[in-house]
């Protein structure tokens, strides 16, 4: 006999009870979206991560309902020439959050400290100088209002590597691939140093970096969205709310590169 897991039942049940976890936490974050009018909040939420990680997958989930006029996801493309003729932060500075927004920028500033470091889109000393600039940046947004929520969706080379493969063959997610894809795996390496210097220069009191498991999607989704609505202040919503599962999310330490964690 099949395991309940790997049994069709099992796995309908799964699913089930993923939906109704999922429409609980969605009906809290409308709450938490009326709070933020209410009060004039400004909330930055980033997603960080390798490609494969789930990114888009969780953004979507978080923004199904809410309310789009004050809800905005940015994902920037390749930068323009006025863009490298910029200051670097130029370009994500206008689209931060005004007052009652949300905004999640599926990958930010720190495309800079990931994808163009390690790629060789960016020099020495532009890496050298967003690493010197990036906290005392955030630290001036925070004080100027704006909540920011940094996470990495951690995700395992093998799980990374099946994931790529699936794009490749979804017709659905042929938008999805791009030249970065092709070269993920094989640059994985230097990937880890990237991802490792970064969170432990750009960790902060006022802006910390929070760590998410992804390598089980739906566990990541509905984890991010508990720690969402237990991290903004929301009177309605946080006496009801559920913490996130500290195995799946938890704060940056780099105890945890040791420890196995956060993926090698």
């Amino acid at each position: 006999m099949k395991q309940d897991g790997k049994h069709p039942s099992g796995a309908k049940s799964r699913k089930k009870k993923y939906k109704k976890e999922l429409r609980a936490l969605q009906i809290k974050l409308v709450t938490l979206q009326r709070h933020l009018i209410q009060h004039d909040l400004q909330i930055a939420i980033l997603f960080e991560g390798r490609d494969g990680a789930g990114k888009d997958g969780t953004i979507k989930r978080i923004i199904e309902h809410l309310s789009p006029r004050e809800t905005r996801v940015v994902a920037l493309g390749k930068p323009s020439d006025r863009d490298n003729a910029s200051w670097y932060f130029q370009r994500y500075a206008s689209h931060l959050p005004s007052r009652q927004e949300m905004v999640l920028f599926n990958r930010s500033w720190y495309n800079r400290a990931g994808v163009e470091r390690v790629m060789g889109f960016c020099t020495d000393h532009e890496y050298r100088e967003f690493m010197d600039a990036v906290v005392p940046f955030e630290t001036m947004l925070v004080r100027s209002g704006i909540q920011i929520i940094k996470y990495y969706l951690d995700i395992d080379r093998e799980e990374q590597r099946q994931r790529l493969k699936a794009r490749k063959v979804d017709p659905l997610k042929q938008w999805k691939v791009s030249p970065v894809d092709k070269v993920a795996l094989k640059h994985w390496d230097e990937y880890s140093v990237a991802r490792n210097e970064m969170l432990a220069r750009s960790h902060s009191e006022i802006a910390p970096w929070y760590v998410v498991c992804a390598d089980d999607k739906k566990t990541a989704r509905l984890n991010v969205i508990r720690h969402i609505l237990a991290t903004v202040e929301c009177p309605e919503s946080d006496q009801q709310a559920e913490a996130p599962d500290p195995d799946i999310v938890f704060p940056y330490d780099g105890a945890h590169l040791l420890s196995g964690k956060i993926a090698p």
